[in-house]
């Protein structure tokens, strides 16, 4: 016995190989205990991945995944799986994980409905790299609905881009696509802006703008009718959008909603219309009747104005109702000034007035982008969009079209006329005796449309000049009386080449304006040197006010110019007829507001309310062959 164990006890190779087994037994049994403890669960049902997960320990979810190959479909007691805690975190956590991945928690939830609520983005583009199903249905709906309840934005268009069909998912509860669940214009535009259907009905018979102007939301309900939402769809119990505004009394949305067609005499299930509504709900007075018509013309005249050519497209869309046609088939001319000339350009292509109304809204914020003077691109490219690249002026002849710009490389400058026709050949005499060549003018068979329409609008200070050409506003605001002109040069050449059959005597003149602003006093429009500095400003004072004078006048279009055109019509025995909205505070021509629009379009639309029987007369007029 002794003598057996001597070598043992006195070797110390033995004795070390004696720890080191030792040691690796129980380090053994340690990382057996441990396996088997890796998926086990505390009393909330967590395992460790859970925990770590949900601290976004990103080393130790890779050593529990890699090293020790934990589970990731095990769910704790609300249901959630790794994956789920994983999604509140870091995207990098979820690109790590795959099974789990589209499991439902008890409050109805998968990982991405999660990452969708909380906008993570890059979590949300990891898990659909992993396998996340879009078309798992959740208790609120699948993931895009989460995101757009939520205005995540930027998930939404990750699961757009991945799943286009997502577009028109309907929830489990109502049927509603993801623009019934839209909050903001922002995110009501970026379904619009991919095809998203603006009228599409929920199980409930509502409409997206049902929703919206149940909720108040007078922007995002702008978005909607702006892209061609109907006003007068009837949802649940019959009501249209405008019994909803009434009777949350909402101003701004029953101006909207009138101002883009609303019928204010239309029933619901109850046979209540929204006057009846508004009787018993509103805090003041109201004009419930926002509705008016008007009729057509021979020859058509618009001023300029910028985004306040939503008056004149108001105006004709009351003429068209009236006269029960088409804009394009009232007039036999149509002359038009700035937006005005814009507005002719697309009457003659066969643009709706109600199509121009939502594109006159929808491409403010493009083109009025930034400080003044304002970017071109964004005006050029959207005159590309409507009129074509190569579109030429004589491509559609009628009715015949006039569109007035200011040749600015002379001096003084001149009045030109972009038309669809020949201009009239009279041997006339040159306004002014020149002192250089110029370069000779584009004919109307190879002048482009879209540059036409820029080289009109080019107001100095808002836009850039269009080459050589400025604002037709700046000579011919309001271009009645040069339209007129141009239309008795025309015939005068016809009868001077012997086609005196040709000629069509003028019979009805309407002029459209884009609104009067009030007239406010002026302190002083006193210049003159000063001599302290009390004078110092009010010199500088008078220099403003005389500035703004100068501009007023020379772009005037509802005072002396109406007149004239009036007595010259009168003389000529021309029946004549002007329409201007009286607004209660001036719009400038860059506004963006759409408040402050809708307020304007408002105005207009009682105007034309107000003058509903002489708009009726004269289509009337207008329609007699």
């Amino acid at each position: 016995g002794p003598k057996c164990c001597q070598p043992t006890r006195n070797s110390p190779n033995s004795l070390d190989h004696s720890f080191w087994h030792w040691w690796f037994l129980i380090l053994n049994c340690l990382w057996s205990y441990i396996f088997s403890q890796m998926n086990v669960r505390d009393a909330q049902g967590q395992t460790a991945l859970h925990i770590a997960c949900e601290r976004g320990e990103v080393g130790c979810v890779r050593e529990l995944l890699e090293e020790c190959q934990a589970r990731t479909d095990i769910t704790d007691k609300n249901g959630d799986t790794p994956m789920h805690c994983a999604a509140k975190q870091d995207s990098v956590l979820c690109s790590q994980m795959c099974a789990g991945i589209n499991e439902v928690n008890v409050t109805g939830e998968t990982p991405l409905h999660i990452a969708c609520r909380m906008g993570k983005v890059e979590t949300a583009k990891a898990l659909m790299g992993g396998g996340a199903c879009c078309d798992i249905i959740g208790a609120s709906g699948y993931p895009i609905h989460a995101a757009m309840k939520y205005s995540e934005r930027g998930c939404a268009e990750a699961i757009l881009a991945a799943h286009p069909a997502q577009l028109q998912a309907q929830d489990p509860v109502y049927g509603g696509t993801p623009l019934h669940w839209a909050k903001t214009a922002e995110m009501s535009r970026l379904l619009l802006d991919r095809g998203c259907n603006v009228n599409y009905l929920s199980n409930t018979g509502e409409s997206p703008l049902h929703i919206l102007t149940k909720r108040g939301r007078f922007e995002a309900a702008m978005m909607l009718l702006t892209h061609g939402a109907d006003p007068n769809i009837k949802g649940e119990d019959g009501n249209t959008a405008l019994h909803l505004a009434m009777k949350l009394d909402h101003m701004d949305l029953i101006k909207a909603l009138i101002v883009f067609g609303a019928d204010v005499e239309i029933h619901n299930d109850l046979g209540e219309t929204p006057g009846l509504i508004a009787a018993r709900t509103s805090k003041g007075e109201r004009e419930r009747d926002g509705r008016g018509k008007e009729g057509e013309i021979e020859r058509e005249r618009k001023d300029g104005g910028g985004i306040k050519g939503l008056v004149l497209i108001q105006m004709l869309i009351a003429l068209e109702k009236a006269a029960d046609r088409p804009i394009r088939e009232l007039f036999d001319w149509v002359a038009g000034t700035s937006t005005g000339g814009i507005l002719a350009l697309a009457i003659v292509h066969g643009k709706s007035m109600e199509y121009l109304r939502c594109l006159y809204f929808r491409m403010k914020e493009q083109v009025f982008k930034g400080s003044r003077p304002y970017e071109s691109a964004p005006l050029e490219d959207f005159l590309k969009k409507e009129f074509g690249e190569n579109t030429k002026m004589t491509d559609v002849k009628h009715p015949r079209v006039m569109v007035t710009s200011v040749l600015a490389d002379r001096h003084p400058g001149e009045l030109h006329i972009f038309r669809n026709y020949d201009p009239p050949a009279l041997s006339r005499d040159p306004p002014y005796a020149s002192s250089a060549t110029f370069k000779p003018l584009t004919i109307p068979q190879e002048q482009v449309v879209w540059r036409a329409a820029r080289s009109s609008g080019a107001a100095p200070t808002y836009f850039r000049p269009m080459g050589r050409f400025l604002d037709g506003g700046l000579l011919a605001n309001n271009p009645t009386l040069d339209a007129m002109t141009e239309i008795h040069q025309y015939n005068k050449a016809l009868k001077t080449r012997g086609q005196g059959d040709g000629v069509c005597k003028l019979g009805v003149v309407v002029s459209l304006g884009t609104g009067k602003p009030p007239q406010v006093e002026v302190n002083s429009v006193d210049v003159f040197r000063p001599s302290n500095p009390l004078e110092l400003a009010k010199s500088f004072i008078g220099v403003k006010e005389l500035g703004k004078m100068l501009v007023d006048c020379c772009t005037d279009s509802d005072g002396c110019a109406v007149d004239r055109a009036r007595a010259w019509c009168e003389m000529a025995d021309i029946s004549y007829h002007r329409l201007s909205p009286q607004l209660s505070t001036e719009v400038m021509l860059d506004e963006v507001s759409d408040a402050v629009l809708v307020d304007m379009l408002w105005e207009t639309q009682m105007y034309l309310y107000e003058n509903r029987e002489i708009i009726q007369t004269l289509a009337q007029q207008l329609l007699q062959p």
